[in-house]
C-alpha cells in the first residue's frame, strides 16, 4: 500500500508539533493520504513554512499553520476554533506534541513538572476536549503519541514516564467517553530518532540490542500507523500500538 492509495479528500487533520522530526513525517504522509493538514508549532515557524511550501506545491490551498504555546491553556479552544474556521470540520486529532528531557530524582521543581505533565498529558486531554465536537460531526479519530517508557520507565526521566503512562490511560479512557462516535488510539514509538542531545555510542548499541528487530525505526514506521489508525481501523479503538521493534517483546 502507497500513501496515496484510498485517499480521502476534504477531511481535515491537526497535528501538534507537526513541522519538526516525527511530526513533520506524519504531516506529510496524511496529506500525501488526502488530508488538509493544520500543523500547529510553537517557535519552529521558519520549519513550519517551509513545510506548508512544500506541502502546497503539491496541492494548493491544503496546509494551515497554527502558532500557539500549548502550555498557555487559554489558546486551546482558539486552535480548535481556527481550524473549524478554516476548513469547517475536523476529522483527526493527532497529539505529537511533547517535552522531552531528564527530570532526576532531587533536581525536580515544580516548573519542570509542570511542563513535562503539560506537554504529555495535560495538553492532550484539554485539546482532545475542545476537539471532541467537531470530531463527533465527522465520525473523527484522535490518534496520541505515546511511548514504550509508559510501561518501562526510563531511568533519570520518571517525570516524562510518569507524564507518557498516563496518556496512555488518557488513551483508554477518552476511548470510552467519546465512542462510539469517536476512536481514540495511540502509537507508541520505540527507538525511532536519537534524542538532540549527544548519546554515546555504548548506549545506542545497547538500546538496538534490546530490540528484536536489532535496528532503529524510522519516522516513517510512525507515521504509517497513524495512518492505519485514522483511515483503516474502522473497528479499533482504546488499543495503543507499539512501533518499538520488538523492545516490548525481549526481557
Amino acid at each position: 500500500m502507497t500513501e496515496r492509495s484510498n485517499p480521502l479528500p476534504q477531511q481535515v487533520a491537526l497535528v501538534t508539533g507537526g513541522a519538526l522530526r516525527i511530526g513533520a513525517r506524519i504531516s506529510r504522509v496524511l496529506h500525501a493520504a488526502g488530508f488538509d493538514i493544520a500543523v500547529h508549532y510553537r517557535s519552529s515557524r521558519e520549519r513550519a513554512e517551509t513545510l506548508q511550501r512544500e506541502l502546497e506545491s503539491i496541492r494548493p490551498g491544503s496546509v494551515y499553520l497554527v502558532q500557539a504555546d500549548l502550555l498557555e491553556q487559554d489558546v486551546i479552544p482558539g486552535i480548535i476554533s481556527q481550524v473549524a474556521g478554516w476548513r469547517g470540520r475536523l476529522d483527526l486529532l493527532v497529539n505529537n506534541a511533547s517535552s522531552f528531557y531528564p527530570s532526576p530524582i532531587g533536581e525536580v521543581d515544580e516548573r519542570l513538572w509542570n511542563d513535562l505533565m503539560g506537554s504529555n498529558l495535560k495538553v492532550p486531554f484539554f485539546l482532545s476536549q475542545a476537539a471532541a465536537p467537531l470530531l463527533r460531526k465527522t465520525q473523527g479519530a484522535i490518534v496520541n503519541l505515546v511511548d514504550i517508557h509508559a510501561e518501562r520507565p526510563k531511568k533519570g526521566f520518571s517525570i516524562y514516564s510518569i507524564a507518557k503512562a498516563g496518556n496512555a490511560m488518557l488513551v483508554k479512557s477518552l476511548a470510552r467517553e467519546l465512542g462510539p462516535e469517536v476512536r481514540v488510539n495511540g502509537v507508541s514509538p520505540g527507538a525511532i530518532l536519537w534524542p538532540e542531545e549527544e548519546m554515546s555510542d555504548a548506549t545506542r548499541e545497547l538500546i538496538l540490542s534490546r530490540t528484536a528487530l536489532a535496528r532503529t525505526g524510522t519516522p516513517d514506521d510512525i507515521a504509517r500507523t497513524v495512518l492505519f489508525l485514522a483511515r483503516d481501523a474502522c473497528y479499533i479503538t482504546g488499543q495503543i500500538i507499539a512501533v518499538d521493534g520488538g523492545r516490548s517483546v525481549q526481557q
